[in-house]
């Protein structure tokens, strides 16, 4: 499952082998043990992405408030029947699943795979889905690629809702990927009105690929991000929407 996945936590080998938490907590030690694993918050990961990047469904579960909050301040931007771009973030699709719960009448574009089951599963004859494919990146459960981005470029969007991995003192936005961070860029390039939705944590990691500028964005929204770090947005020239 971990091969397969990038990642697994604890909740799921329950339900998956019928097994007590203790089993498998106990179980996640003796592979990492034996090297085969790494242990993360609530389950575990392969070796070779604990320092580099945590699976979606990992990430999905990380600062929910903040994300809800992100979420709520971003769909409240929306206007009725506009076009919005949605990448790989979890932050993203809070935002994207908070559009189906109220019905908005707009046009969801997306490469993230559980934004397309979600949208298959729900009930929301208001939205329309326009899904990316290309190559499936396991661990962020995304299409990415080339295929992905000359779709994503093919299209135009009002909105774009990003999130990245980092940002750093310069104001660069990084991610740990190369190809995710493509897919970025194109959902940017091809927006009127990209929107940047950001924590305080985002300011203290980084990925290794750039993916652009801070300026580049229409619009940043910040949860629980340091004011020193807001006025040098501002002292940008970003338009910063403290959430």
């Amino acid at each position: 499952m971990i091969r397969k996945a990038g990642s697994v936590t604890v909740t799921e080998l329950e339900m998956e082998f019928g097994i007590s938490p203790m089993t498998a907590r106990r179980d996640l030690a003796h592979l990492e043990g034996n090297g085969q694993v790494e242990r993360s918050h609530g389950g575990a990961v392969l070796p070779g992405f604990a320092g580099h990047e945590d699976s979606f469904q990992q990430r999905l579960g990380e600062a929910v408030q903040l994300k809800e909050r992100l979420a709520r301040a971003a769909v409240s931007l929306l206007d009725t029947r506009e076009a919005v771009f949605i990448d790989s973030s979890t932050t993203a699709y809070y935002a994207a699943r908070r559009v189906l719960d109220k019905g908005i009448r707009v046009t969801l574009l997306t490469n993230l795979v559980p934004m397309m089951e979600l949208f298959s599963i729900r009930e929301a004859p208001n939205v329309k889905l326009v899904g990316f494919g290309g190559e499936l990146r396991q661990l962020t459960l995304s299409f990415v690629g080339p295929q992905t981005t000359q779709a994503i470029l093919v299209h135009f969007a009002d909105k774009a809702f990003i999130s990245v991995k980092g940002v750093t003192s310069e104001g660069c936005l990084t991610d740990p990927d190369p190809l995710e961070a493509e897919v970025k860029q194109a959902m940017v390039k091809r927006s009127r009105e990209p929107i940047l939705l950001v924590d305080g944590s985002k300011f203290e990691q980084r990925g290794l690929h750039a993916i652009g500028h801070i300026t580049e964005f229409a619009r940043v929204l910040a949860a629980d991000v340091p004011s020193a770090r807001l006025e040098i947005l501002v002292e940008e020239g970003v338009d910063v929407m403290r959430v």
